[in-house]
């Protein structure tokens, strides 16, 4: 059950690319695709069928996820040059991350913390409020939210807490 919520995220994301933005058909896809995110993790520890090939399928449907989203927003949005130089940093932090917890556990190490719980919500929300928040404002919001999330997810990897 969590691995057909997984593919269908993917099947959702694939939907997406055809979708136009900002349409409700583009709405209904990323809910949708949101929703089995949210879902996937849960019903597999309810269901006791928590996997690694349903993990690296969870990671692959979210890269799927987020891809379509790129290709389909980054177009029709005005991206000022400081929120990319935002992200970037974060992006930095994020792989520093990656490496410390090669270097300290032996492991990749994924950090479920409720900081990198609500950064990913606000990521998530961020397409549906770009409508009625402006964006230099929403972004503001969602990269503060995600760098915090970011440097707290380095700390906790550099003192072996998840």
């Amino acid at each position: 059950m969590a691995n057909t919520l997984t593919f269908s995220r993917i099947a959702a994301s694939i939907v997406l690319l055809f979708c136009p933005v900002f349409s409700s058909a583009f709405y209904v896809f990323y809910i949708a695709a949101g929703v089995s995110d949210m879902l996937d993790g849960f019903v597999a520890r309810k269901t006791d069928t928590v996997s690694n090939p349903g993990a690296r399928l969870d990671t692959i449907a979210d890269f799927v996820f987020v891809v379509a989203c790129l290709i389909k927003l980054l177009p029709v949005l005005r991206i000022p040059a400081w929120l990319y130089g935002w992200t970037g940093m974060i992006a930095l932090i994020k792989s520093v991350n990656i490496v410390s917890g090669f270097a300290v556990q032996k492991r990749f190490v994924a950090v479920h913390s409720v900081m990198n719980k609500v950064a990913g919500a606000l990521l998530f929300l961020f397409p549906l409020m770009i409508r009625a928040v402006p964006l230099k404002y929403s972004a503001v919001i969602v990269c503060a939210a995600a760098t915090f999330a970011a440097i707290q997810e380095g700390h906790f990897i550099r003192t072996e807490r998840e």
